[in-house]
């Protein structure tokens, strides 16, 4: 079965933040249908749209998928359910958030999907860690790759995260890095 690449962005600002967004990674990585193959540096982030709440920690992972990506959608949003976010407030404060950014090179928009997801380009803590893993890579629909896109937003509020990192292991799991 042929497998088409994906990005998904992750972010955590509640409890114990690097374990869900590792628990998160390994639920992904555990799916037989699916392969993690690059992670992002983490990167400790300001609260966007809705400011009282903690900082976040954020990163962005490519994989590679045999599923179509309403089925990624649903599976990745049972990882959420599984690691105990709740949405009581938009863009309020969340054990996980996972975002699908993009799924091959589609473009889709449907009532509980819209990819490239649609306001990836105006966020700093999406696309610094995407420029990280994808530098040159065009987002559909914008005709630049994603080091011009971070040119043009405010990058204030988005740091590397000084803590241990995460890196993926020969065993497919993903595990703290020292």
């Amino acid at each position: 079965m042929s497998t088409l690449p994906f990005y998904l962005a992750l972010g955590s600002n509640l409890g114990q933040r690097e374990s869900y967004l590792q628990q998160a990674l390994n639920h992904i990585a555990d799916h037989p249908d699916m392969r993690l193959n690059q992670l992002s540096s983490i990167y400790e982030t300001a609260p966007v749209g809705y400011v009282e709440q903690p900082a976040f920690l954020n990163m962005v992972v490519k994989g590679e998928t045999s599923l179509p990506a309403q089925e990624l959608l649903h599976f990745i949003q049972s990882i959420e359910k599984k690691l105990g976010r709740t949405r009581d407030v938009r863009w309020g404060p969340r054990t996980i958030d996972i975002d699908m950014l993009l799924y091959d090179h589609i473009s889709l928009k449907t009532e509980h999907l819209e990819l490239p997801h649609p306001r990836m380009t105006e966020r700093a803590f999406v696309l610094v860690p995407l420029a990280e893993i994808a530098p040159n890579m065009v987002i559909p629909g914008t005709y630049q790759p994603v080091r011009h896109l971070l040119e043009q937003v405010n990058r204030e509020g988005v740091e590397k995260w000084k803590k241990i990192g995460f890196m993926l292991g020969e065993d497919g799991y993903v595990h703290f890095a020292s």
